[in-house]
């Protein structure tokens, strides 16, 4: 090693750039050196490859033994090499690096053959283990297979049942049993399980059912209770009651006393009896038969006493029984009035309701083609006219087969004229049988102000897999099936019958194969265009077939915006041209645009109608379904004054220009909301009801509320902010974050009930509600809960509406309506609906909230503080203004009275061209 060392040292010296370069060797010698260079790359080629095969898994003895199978060829081949490089002379002719090279060399090969040698050792010890635990695996086996031998011979000898495997067998057997036994009962119990939910489920709908039945007999109840108030002398009766009452009382204590006398009476008797008879036995003296005598005497005087008020007692409670015969002949008559009268002035909800129904038995009964169409015509105009006589043979044959009830109705019908108007309303929703937004609320809402007001109103909407069927009341389906047109083909339709909110409703069913509405959800699907455009279809064909001669025909979104071209470019010129189409849009965001190509599905001319002046979008160059109502309609309309405003400029989203061009039939009417739902002082779901007259309950709700979301409640009056919203960007959701914050840093609590579509929406707020988990201020309810809206409205002092644009809203209204303050930002309805509470521009008297102009943090902070300042330091101004939000009309009857006003003269003027 010190040699080659050494070696190593000089050839490092005799190569550094400071000795003189060698001379260039001749031809022989650069072979000689290129064949040595050219094994030096083989070896420590080798002996870089050995270390990655090893290094991936490579048998360690096999690498061992190429190892050395290498060193023992580079050795040869050295040998070989110095054999050439050796002259026949034996004279060496290797030159000094040739040298080194080999050094180096044998180096390497000498420390690879020490690696080898240790690996070599070390797998022998490895083999050696595995050896050991194989002959023990071996033993084992051994001593196993000479068992079973065993057991074999016992087995061939009748005893195999008695030996240990056996008996494991027999073991394993039972517990395989009894896991299948109990796999069994465990899947019984699971379908109980399942019929128990089924169970629990119908039970809900029948719940439900007779909740809205018991509701119905309440007002019913109430109804009957105020006529009959009004029939007699209410004093009269109420004082023979009070007199019936202190009879029946002063009686039932005289007969008390008189079982307490006769009980009294007889114990004495049997005492003065055994006394007798201990006296006869013991023949006792004159002075006790004298005592027997006396005793016997006042026995007597109580015997008389007691039949005297016995008699007494008779004669009273004979009194009492000519009184309630009495008292009931007098209820009994007054009972059979107050029906009569209820009868004669049928009013209310239950009347409405049963006008829905002739009229839908009517249109049946036309459908099924069991009356003919000028029958049905008769009948319909005598229920517009709210004919008494329609109503009496109605209700006087109720119960009874079909036939007779239609035979009856028959003989009623007249010819009439009518004042009012037949309006048929086709929508995606109605509220509560299919409620996603505030469409549902207009639909019914609009159409129970119209029913009131003489006009007779119909609803055709989608039979959803998912609505609220116990929503329905006498849900049935027609003998007949509607054809309609979609796609090149015609498919038929189940049309089902029923009356929600009063109303009579018409609901489709297609039988066609791509099951538009069984989808387990109202929107959301690819096929929304198609499904919605089927459907504004069939509603048509099921007006045309059914020969009405409607006045209005109202269609709402972009759902059903299909209904106005439809009616012009195809039912029109089929003759069913006597109605005047109303289109209202909710919410301009939302258009209704496809390839052009699709609007042929409803068999609409694409060619005819892919122009700018009609449906073609006038941004993308596709088909706006929107566009074409406004285009096709007689009546445009939104849902406030001010959004009309907007949508004319940048809030159309693009249809600014057609509305501007359309602008002579395009208003805006506000919104209105049902105030029999949202009232205080009959809402159910209330702790305590109240009204503006006494605001007491309010405080209570909020008590009641504080302890249902476990809210601080040592100040009860710290100041509650609620908020019931979808969490949308058009809701001002970084305004309603800031909300929270802002309240906080107030000293107020904030309530938040609403959920989002957008998950990063949801999970953001997901986060703020972690973050105040532990803060009894605030409390953050990111689903939607009907119930517990109620009683965020009640309970709330303060509402915050901050929406970036709101095209009308309903929350405010019903906020005021529950005395809670508005503090919103003026947009939309909002604007036309809240109006700032310092803003000395306007009248006091109309002042009603707080408002911002700019959708950032520091207006509606400003709006806040303003908020909180009045109600800390001016309680009395703010119960005022408390009081006086919750006296304000926000009922649907101001704006039915404008739609009406508007129907009217399309009509009017619908008939003068005629």
């Amino acid at each position: 090693m010190a040699c080659s060392a050494a070696a190593g040292v000089e050839a490092t010296a005799l190569l550094s750039p400071r000795c003189p370069a060698p001379s260039p060797p001749d031809g022989r010698s650069r072979r000689r050196l290129a064949l040595a260079s050219r094994t030096r790359h083989r070896s420590l080629r080798a002996a870089a490859q050995r270390p990655h095969k090893s290094a991936t898994g490579a048998d360690p003895l096999y690498n061992n033994r190429a190892n050395v199978r290498s060193d023992e060829a580079s050795v040869s081949a050295e040998k070989e090499r110095q054999r050439k490089y050796n002259d026949g002379d034996g004279i060496s002719n290797l030159k000094l690096e040739d040298l080194v090279g080999m050094i180096q060399n044998t180096e390497k090969n000498i420390l690879l053959l020490n690696q080898a040698r240790l690996q070599a050792m070390e797998h022998a010890d490895k083999v050696l283990k595995e050896k050991e635990a194989l002959q023990r695996k071996i033993n084992i086996l051994e001593t196993r297979l000479s068992e079973t031998d065993e057991q074999h011979k016992l087995s061939s000898e009748g005893n195999f049942s008695d030996s240990p495997l056996a008996l494991e067998l027999g073991i394993l057997k039972e517990e395989n049993i009894l896991l299948k036994e109990d796999i069994e009962f465990f899947k019984t119990k699971l379908i109980e399980v399942a019929e128990i939910e089924e169970g629990i489920f119908k039970l809900e709908k029948e719940r439900a059912l007779l909740d809205a039945s018991l509701r119905e007999l309440e007002s019913r109840f109430i109804a009957a209770q105020a006529d009959t108030m009004k029939l007699g002398p209410r004093d009269a009766w109420w004082e023979k009651v009070e007199k019936l009452e202190d009879l029946l009382e002063t009686t039932a204590n005289q007969v008390e006393h008189a079982a307490v006398i006769l009980d009294h009476n007889h114990d004495l008797q049997d005492r003065l009896d055994k006394l007798e008879a201990s006296l006869q036995a013991a023949n006792i003296s004159k002075f006790s038969c004298s005592l027997v005598d006396l005793l016997q005497q006042k026995v007597k005087l109580v015997e008389e006493r007691f039949q005297a008020c016995n008699c007494e007692m008779h004669s009273q409670i004979e009194l009492y029984e000519h009184s309630t015969v009495e008292f009931h002949d007098t209820l009994s008559k007054l009972i059979e009035e107050s029906e009569k009268r209820s009868l004669e002035n049928f009013t209310g909800n239950m009347p409405s309701e049963l006008w829905s129904k002739i009229s839908l038995l009517t249109d049946g009964w036309l459908l099924e083609k069991k009356i003919s169409y000028n029958d049905a015509s008769m009948l319909r105009e005598m229920v517009q006219k709210r004919d008494s006589r329609l109503r009496e043979a109605y209700l006087s044959y109720r119960g009874t087969e079909n036939r007779e009830v239609m035979d009856n109705l028959l003989k009623m019908a007249l010819p009439g004229t009518s004042s009012g108007l037949h309006i048929a309303h086709i929508a995606a929703e109605m509220a509560p049988v299919a409620k996603v937004g505030g469409l549902a609320d207009v639909i019914s809402g609009l159409g129970k102000a119209l029913q009131k007001k003489g006009h007779l109103v119909e609803i055709i909407l989608p039979k959803y897999d998912c609505m609220q069927v116990d929503q329905v009341s006498n849900l049935r389906v027609l003998d007949v099936l509607v054809q309609s047109y979609f796609e090149g083909n015609m498919f038929n339709n189940k049309i089902w019958t029923g009356t929600v909110e009063g109303l009579p409703v018409y609901f489709i069913e297609p039988q066609h194969p791509a099951m538009f509405f069984s989808r387990a959800q109202y929107y959301g699907e690819h096929d929304d265009f198609k499904r919605f455009s089927y459907f504004s279809r069939a509603a048509l064909e099921l007006l045309y077939q059914s020969g009405k001669k409607v006045d209005i025909i109202h269609c709402h979104d972009w759902q059903t915006a299909f209904v106005a071209p439809l009616y012009w470019d195809v039912y029109a010129n089929l003759g069913f041209n006597s109605a005047r189409i109303c289109f209202t849009c909710h919410n301009f965001e939302y258009q209704g645009t496809a390839p052009a190509r699709d609007l042929a599905w409803c068999g609409l001319d694409v060619e005819h109608l892919d122009r700018p002046d009609r449906m073609r979008d006038n941004s993308h160059g596709r088909i706006n379904a929107v566009k074409g109502a406004v285009v096709y309609s007689n009546i445009v309309t939104t849902v406030s004054p001010t959004y009309a405003l907007e949508v004319r400029s940048e809030g159309g989203r693009g249809l600014q220009d057609t509305l501007k061009v359309h602008s002579r039939k395009f208003l805006g009417i506000l919104n209105g909301i049902d105030t029999d739902t949202w009232n205080p002082s009959t809402d159910r779901y209330l702790k305590v009801q109240y009204n503006a007259k006494d605001l007491q309950g309010k405080a209570a709700n909020k008590a009641a509320l504080r302890e249902q979301l476990n809210l601080a409640s040592a100040y009860p009056s710290q100041p509650l902010v609620g908020c019931i919203t979808r969490l949308v960007a058009q809701k001002g959701v970084h305004l309603i974050r800031h909300a929270i914050y802002k309240t906080a840093e107030l000293g107020g609590q904030f309530v938040l009930l609403g959920s989002s579509p957008v998950p990063e929406i949801q999970r953001e707020f997901e986060g703020i509600a972690d973050h105040f988990q532990n803060n009894n201020n605030i409390r953050l309810i990111l689903k939607y809960d009907d119930a517990l809206s109620h009683c965020i409205y009640a309970a709330s002092d303060m509402f915050i509406v901050p929406s970036i644009f709101e095209p009308c809203g309903l929350t405010q209204m019903i906020a005021m309506r529950y005395g809670s303050v508005p503090i919103v930002r003026k947009t939309g309805g909002l604007n036309d609906s809240v109006f700032d509470f310092d803003d000395e521009t306007i009248p006091m008297e109309v002042r009603n909230g707080f408002t911002f102009v700019k959708a950032d943090e520091q207006g509606l902070s400003s709006a806040m503080e303003r908020a909180f300042n009045c109600y800390t330091r001016k309680p009395e101004v703010w119960k005022q203004l408390v009081q006086k939000d919750m006296t304000i009309d926000f009922s649907w009857d101001t704006s039915a009275s404008q739609y009406e006003d508007i129907y009217q003269k399309a009509v009017a003027r619908a008939r003068a061209v005629a």
